[in-house]
């Protein structure tokens, strides 16, 4: 037997770097886990992406921003408005540099504008080494990890919640399984009666979907330690800004290469990859799917309004 499916998917909603050009947005991206929404990054114009994929802005939970460039957060004061035209009641939480705390603070005031939801505003602080969990609830945890781009810059890995073995009602009532027993059965633990019965779990629950993780590096040049935090991930994100042959315009500027992205994803062995962040400078996309393709084969580039389901 094998588990239910849940949902546990990214949707593109903006994947170029400081310019919107080319028929492409500055970065953002949603991850759906379970129809609760968690928005990475928020580019300018994330709110009409948003609307234009249609997707139910007041379903997100919480927003994480990875560091202090523009084309990372311009567009979070004009979501946050929507969200208080359309009504929201929720609390809004933000991960995100101490910073922009105060940036929101001061184009609401100027606005003369007051939210009708609370945000709860949490600084953002990479650790010097390894990954910290900074959320979570019952549907996932979220890790940050230090990136290294010209200013602090975070990456962030949201990692699936175990879940529960799932009880098979029609094997159990066949059974006579009796309803305080399927607590016990459903945590994988075998239940032994007072009649010296025992009832073993594997025998009337399923087994839960594996769970699963998304790592997201966005802005940084290639780095050794990002190896060991995202290894074995089921789908990686990793910034290619430019080609293999801007190596040097890529160094300069704190970015990755499509090579440096594909060979990140090969050391840390993760089952798939996502390339984006890309220049301006770029019309087309093709080589950079084919250098990446070079050195790790399952390679995707983010391309908007386009949904991963990680598996």
């Amino acid at each position: 037997m094998s588990g239910h499916k849940s949902k546990f998917s990214v949707t593109i909603l903006g994947s170029n770097s400081a310019l919107p050009a080319n028929g492409r947005n500055p970065t953002s991206q949603l991850l759906n886990v379970n129809n609760h929404y968690y928005l990475i990054d928020c580019g300018e114009g994330t709110q009409m992406q948003l609307r234009r994929f249609g997707v139910k802005m007041q379903r997100i939970k919480a927003v994480f921003i990875s560091h202090m460039h523009g084309d990372h957060y311009f567009g979070l004061v004009g979501l946050l408005n929507s969200l208080h035209l359309l009504g929201r009641k929720m609390p809004l939480e933000i991960y995100a540099p101490e910073s922009l705390q105060e940036i929101v603070r001061l184009q609401l005031d100027a606005s003369g504008g007051r939210l009708q939801y609370p945000i709860q505003f949490h600084i953002l602080k990479a650790p010097q080494s390894g990954s910290e969990i900074i959320y979570s609830d019952s549907e996932l945890s979220v890790s940050a990890f230090r990136l290294k781009h010209r200013i602090p810059c975070c990456g962030f890995l949201f990692s699936e919640r175990d879940k529960q073995r799932i009880y098979d009602t029609k094997r159990g009532g066949v059974a006579g399984i009796k309803i305080e027993e399927i607590p016990t059965l459903k945590k994988g633990h075998d239940v032994l009666r007072e009649d010296g019965t025992l009832i073993r779990s594997e025998d009337y629950t399923i087994a839960p979907q594996k769970s699963r993780t998304y790592a997201y590096c966005t802005d940084t040049v290639p780095l050794d330690s990002t190896i060991d935090i995202v290894r074995g991930v089921e789908c990686l994100y990793h910034e290619a800004t430019f080609l293999e042959a801007e190596k040097a315009r890529s160094k300069q500027t704190f970015h990755s290469t499509t090579g440096q992205a594909a060979s990140i994803a090969r050391s840390a062995g993760v089952g798939k990859l996502l390339i984006g962040h890309y220049s301006a400078r770029y019309t087309e996309l093709e080589n950079h799917l084919i250098e990446s393709r070079s050195v790790f084969e399952n390679t995707d580039l983010t391309i908007e309004g386009k949904e991963f389901e990680i598996i």
